[in-house]
């Protein structure tokens, strides 16, 4: 643990709390160990629609019998209008596939800034289910697209239909009706870019825009569900429960396209992970107090169920998951009320697998939302990397020393150390990796290599003289100037680069998605293969119609006795 520092606008040091090191923060490990917490932003989107008393509407139903068509969502907030445009084709089992080389999907589907003429909705309907390939309007500021959950799907209809509510144990096999295969924001593509969207007071953090695209697409797969189980049992049907409305999130298949962000984007990543810890850290420093440790006592207990609920195919998760209960259930509600801060508290249990620690650490932030929240504000990130002026070799060399430990100390002539290579596919445009020395592409590698390019950089600097400007090092060297702006300006950074060799043999890119997706604010993580993962996004969330700003950290499956048919009759599902 180390003690940082701001300066104040006279110039006099400030003592904050103590953050956790960048050593423990960016260790890839921890970071594939993530869980949602407050900041996470399904969570902070969530806060706001409540705050705001967003308005959701059905705008257009145009729904075929057997449910394909379009259907339209209007959104009304106190600064805007958006509209959620849905397009549901029929598709054959074939063509449902989560991998990006997918050409069809059962639901294609965009965000809209502002109203949705005819002749607009005309072009939507012409560009939207090409994806990647349509010409999209500069009025969409989110491009997406999800396939069925075939079984849960059939099953919830056919259930509803016979007036019968679903076995909640079908749908825990997932957890979700609608699966996400990517969700595109930020100018991709032809549409709306994040930069006009900084300064919008409704979608001016990160991924907001995503994430409200993707809960609306939870209702509307609620929505769907109803229709058509309406439709095939008439009057006989019956509305699905509002607990396992509650329940079913939405999925999302996630691959190696994913990971490069964090390590193409680092100033983005540093300040998400800088201003966790830094809730994380006032927190820390609360008293314990024994109504808190009663409440974190529920809250552990809940994430046991809930990881004892989780279904994977993937043995070493499976493993994962139970260590985790297993350490879970060793916290002692006697020896938490021993301490006098929670700090105290988490070091105690430092010896907890990092899959437990961390749900400790989700669970109490969750004790404090007067604290946490006021942190939400400040996750945007300057991207800018600033070398000063004046500065000599010797003080790039203290920052590659105190800093870059894990990068400079490492032999990248071993081959394990560079065994992998990552490229750009030709037909998708989509990170891959390939074998070096057996695989070809080799040529095309892309630069995220950022440990071995630090310690490049590290190994020349050893041979000219110490106090030489930087600036003239640039001039003589001047393939090194993209690693020296990184390095300097990551070097100065609360947490900085994640501290991962991407080459090595067994670096694994499922800790990149992971961290990522845990900011998103996903739950039960199944991974597919060490290089993709399925999660589920708002699940246990409330409804639109009921959006609060309250703790609805790791969801449970409803059991079939809590689902009495009056609470669903007088709740209803319809907008």
């Amino acid at each position: 643990m180390h003690i940082n520092k701001v300066e104040n606008n006279q110039g006099n040091d400030t003592q904050v709390p103590t953050l956790r090191a960048p050593s423990v923060v960016m260790d890839p490990n921890r970071l594939g160990s993530m869980h949602q917490t407050r900041l996470s932003f399904v969570r902070t989107l969530l806060r706001k629609i409540a705050k705001e008393k967003w308005q959701l509407s059905l705008a257009d139903w145009g729904l075929s019998p057997e449910g394909y068509g379009h259907v339209t969502y209007r959104l009304d907030t106190h600064n805007g209008i958006y509209h959620l445009v849905i397009f549901c084709d029929e598709i054959s089992d074939e063509e449902r596939i989560d991998r990006v080389i997918a050409n069809r999907w059962d639901v294609t589907f965009c965000m809209v800034h502002g109203d949705v003429p005819d002749e607009l909705l005309k072009q939507l309907s012409e560009n939207v289910p090409l994806q990647e390939a349509g010409r999209n309007s500069n009025k969409v500021i989110v491009l997406a697209r999800a396939n069925k959950s075939v079984r849960v799907f059939d099953h919830i209809v056919d259930r509803l239909a016979s007036g019968n509510q679903p076995d909640p144990e079908v749908l825990a096999q997932v957890g979700y009706i609608l699966r996400t295969t990517a969700v595109y924001g930020n100018g991709k593509f032809g549409i709306h870019d994040f930069k006009p969207l900084e300064n919008s007071a409704d979608f001016g953090q990160s991924f907001s825009a995503q994430m409200c695209a993707v809960y609306l697409l939870k209702q509307f797969s609620l929505d769907w569900v109803d229709f058509l189980a309406k439709n095939k049992g008439g009057d006989k049907a019956v509305s699905l429960h509002p607990k396992l409305q509650r329940y079913l999130g939405v999925g999302n298949a996630t691959g190696l396209g994913m990971a490069p962000y964090l390590i193409n984007h680092p100033c983005i990543v540093d300040k998400w992970l800088s201003t966790r810890e830094q809730a994380l850290a006032v927190v820390l420093d609360e008293a314990v107090e024994p109504n808190k440790a009663a409440l974190l006592h529920k809250y552990l207990q809940r994430a046991i169920q809930h990881f004892s609920e989780i279904v994977t195919i993937d043995d070493n998760q499976i493993q994962l998951n139970a260590t985790a209960v297993s350490d879970l259930q060793s916290i002692s509600d006697e020896e938490i009320l021993k301490h006098s801060t929670w700090r105290e508290v988490l070091t105690h249990y430092e010896h907890l697998s990092l899959e437990a620690h961390e749900v400790l650490i989700a669970c109490l932030m969750e004790l404090y939302p007067e604290i946490v929240d006021t942190f939400e504000s400040d996750m945007n990130a300057d991207e800018n990397m600033e070398l000063p002026l004046g500065k000599k070799v010797k003080d790039l060399q203290q920052v590659l020393e105190s800093r870059y430990q894990w990068a400079i100390h490492t032999d990248y002539n071993e081959p394990d150390n560079s065994y992998w290579f990552w490229y750009r596919s030709e037909d998708k445009e989509e990170p891959r990796l390939g074998i070096r020395g057996e695989e070809e592409g080799v040529e095309k590698e892309l630069p995220l290599d950022i440990g071995r390019q630090a310690r490049n950089l590290y190994l020349a600097i050893q041979d000219v003289d110490p106090e030489m400007k930087l600036s003239e090092f640039i001039l003589k060297q001047p393939k090194y100037r993209g690693i020296i702006r990184r390095t300097w300006s990551m070097g100065h950074k609360l947490m900085g680069d994640i501290q991962m060799n991407v080459l090595h043999k067994e670096a694994l890119p499922m800790h990149l998605l992971r961290c990522k997706l845990a900011m998103f604010g996903a739950t039960k993580f199944d991974p597919r293969s060490d290089r993709w993962v399925r999660i589920t996004l708002f699940q246990g969330a409330p409804l639109f119609k009921e959006a609060h700003g309250e703790e609805w950290l790791f969801p449970l499956l409803p059991k079939i006795g809590e689902l009495q048919p009056e609470e669903a009759a007088q709740e209803g599902v319809s907008l």
